[in-house]
């Protein structure tokens, strides 16, 4: 049984016993009293009593929650003499009047004795160092005085009295084996031998009202393995279970019984502290014990022959008195630790206010996104891409969203808050749809574009309704030219996906006519392997790349690798950002095919996009008509 299920049990009995101990001893004295023998069952009755308001002040004082380790010793102490106590006068009351046999009075005291020797096993069966010798101290004076009785039938009893004794230690020891089993499943996790989350969040608790009644400091630490699934995906499950119990092994001796450690499930890890008496204390602590543990569980691993090594993210939380609800204080954790996985895992980040407050901004930034598409806050933008002649022959359609609270948010703020809430897809549906629109609008008015690149995300590729929802959008706004025309920009996250599922929907969505692009190339996950394996028809070269041309030479030479492998491939090459005359003549001279970024245009609206197609397009008329007044003035002459 853990610790505080097992004080509590305790400081219930002390309540029961008292109150058996008072009705019994007051029956037993009104019973002397009526046959004239009350004067001493009075003083015994005085006893009781005086032992009882012992045990209640013992229950009374009882607050788990207050009682440091050292009290809660003392405490347990003074119940085990309390119980002794009061099973030590029923035995004095059976030596002294088990001989008086008017009126019975022997028989009664004799039944009470079994009776307090019963009670004795069922109330105090949790804790072996009370029901052992307790019943010892009521069946011993039984034994002695039916083999006194020297007769044939008080040997009888005798043996009948031991053989109630043996069955009473057996019931009460299965008893104590059994709640120890109970609880141990309940509360110990079955591969490592930590503690399990139930188990857990109860001491959690524990804690909260300890550290709110005492004034103290604690801290929590939040532990998760990163990567751990590529070892049970590379290894199997088997040395990924091994694994666990290593690190079990090493954060148990580690922390030996000065922190609790428990498995909350799959690769994560939580330890608590003890308490601190000041803020600083806790906080030096905390740093340098997270730290600890970070180097000592990143030490290799021999496992089944295989030399593993892993590094784990870290979320520490600090608890004082103003804290209530464990469940908030381990989310804290949790988002200190995601933190940490976001930042590039192997690390350690202390949740605090600045982590708090931004959290209170995305929170409060999610709950306003799911009405943007509602009120209309989300629109559509489009960056031109220019051919070598400077000319716009396509476009990326970017996203933006004005809140009037919020004021223009990031697209990289509410794009990753769009996929870890789901609202990507709908948000998604929502771009494909105007995208097409605005195609079908421009077809209709003959502004001529080659290609139209839209951002596909991870979970919107993956959806199930992907390639229908572009049927639907393709028979309701294109013609099978226009349709070509789709690119698809996927960035290279995406490949760290099920690459072999995502190249099977690729192939998919291929066959409606749609190219892809690999966006952001060269700064994520991509190899020369998934070039060649994924169906993709453009490389987009990251602007960090293009920001220093003509001032790097390393980053030239990366260009001249990407756009080798482009021939390789046969794959067209789009480079953003570009913001000099410089980089767009460095890219010009690799023979780049479509150029973006701000030295062109900034994302422009639908229709201040229309206007600029609409000025080249007459530009264009002029130029033609221009060639042909020359060509008649040549054949005139």
């Amino acid at each position: 049984m853990n610790e505080h299920k097992f004080y509590y049990f305790l400081h219930i009995q002390i309540l029961l016993l008292i109150v058996w101990s008072l009705l019994t001893g007051l029956g037993y004295t009104i019973l002397c009293y009526v046959f004239d023998m009350a004067p001493f069952t009075l003083i015994w009755f005085g006893a009781i009593i005086a032992v009882s308001a012992w045990g209640w002040e013992l229950y009374r004082q009882f607050k788990y929650v207050t009682i440091n380790k050292k009290k809660l010793k003392k405490w347990y102490q003074y119940v085990q003499l309390f119980i002794y106590s009061i099973f030590g006068l029923w035995t004095v009351l059976f030596i002294l009047y088990s001989d008086i046999t008017e009126h019975n009075l022997n028989q009664v005291t004799v039944l009470i004795q079994v009776t307090a020797s019963i009670l004795a096993a069922t109330f105090l069966f949790s804790d072996k160092k009370l029901f052992i010798p307790v019943l010892l101290i009521l069946i011993y004076p039984l034994v002695v005085y039916f083999i006194n009785l020297d007769e044939t039938k008080g040997y009888f009893l005798a043996f009948f009295t031991l053989a109630l004794l043996g069955f009473l230690l057996y019931a009460s020891n299965n008893g104590y084996k059994l709640i120890q089993q109970i609880f141990h499943q309940a509360q110990q996790d079955s591969l490592t031998g930590l503690y399990n989350r139930r188990h857990f969040m109860e001491n959690l608790d524990q804690l909260l009202k300890t550290l709110k009644e005492s004034k103290k400091f604690s801290f929590i630490l939040l532990i998760d393995l990163d990567h751990f699934k590529n070892i049970n995906d590379t290894l199997g499950h088997d040395v990924g279970d091994k694994l666990l119990c290593e690190i079990s092994n090493r954060l148990n001796t580690f922390c030996g019984d000065s922190k609790h450690v428990a498995r909350l499930g799959g690769d994560e890890f939580m330890i608590t502290s003890y308490p601190y008496d000041n803020y600083d204390e806790c906080l030096k602590s905390a740093d340098i014990f997270s730290h600890e543990i970070g180097r000592l569980l990143k030490e290799m691993y021999v496992i089944d022959f295989n030399h593993i090594h892993i590094s784990v993210s870290i979320g520490v939380k600090l608890l004082d008195s103003t804290l209530s609800n464990s469940i908030q204080v381990v989310k804290e954790a949790d988002i200190a630790m995601y933190e940490v996985k976001s930042s590039g895992r192997d690390g350690v980040v202390n949740f605090n206010k600045a982590l708090s407050s931004k959290i209170s901004n995305t929170l409060e930034m999610e709950r306003k996104l799911y009405f943007a598409l509602e009120h209309d806050e989300i629109e559509l933008y489009y960056q031109p891409q220019v051919n070598k002649d400077g000319l716009i022959c396509g476009c990326e359609v970017l996203t933006r969203w004005y809140n009037p609270d919020l004021g223009m948010v990031a697209p990289l703020e509410f794009i990753k808050i769009a996929e870890k809430t789901g609202l990507i897809i709908d948000l998604g549906n929502y771009i494909l749809e105007e995208s097409f629109k605005s195609l079908q609008t421009w077809e209709k008015k003959e502004h001529s574009l080659e290609q139209l690149s839209i951002n596909i995300s991870v979970k919107q590729l993956l959806h199930e309704s992907f390639i229908k929802r572009i049927e639907y959008l393709f028979n309701k706004y294109l013609s099978e030219k226009s349709q070509h025309k789709i690119v698809f920009e996927i960035t290279e996250t995406l490949l760290a996906e099920d690459i072999h599922n995502v190249i099977s929907i690729m192939k998919k969505v291929k066959n409606l006519g749609i190219q892809f692009s690999l966006d952001d190339f060269g700064t994520g996950y991509s190899s020369l392997n998934y070039v060649r394996e994924i169906p993709i028809d453009e490389l987009k070269i990251d602007k960090s790349f293009v920001r220093t041309l003509g001032e790097n030479k390393s980053d030239e030479m990366m260009l001249k690798t990407i756009f080798t492998l482009a021939d390789i491939f046969n794959l067209r090459v789009v480079a953003e950002g570009i913001e000099t005359d410089t980089q767009f003549e460095i890219l010009k001279a690799h023979n780049c095919n479509l150029f973006q970024g701000y030295y062109f245009d900034k994302p422009l609206k639908k229709d201040d996009f229309e206007i600029k197609l609409f000025k080249q397009k007459v530009k264009k008329v002029k130029i033609e008509m221009g060639k042909k007044k020359i060509l008649n003035k040549k054949h005139i002459g």
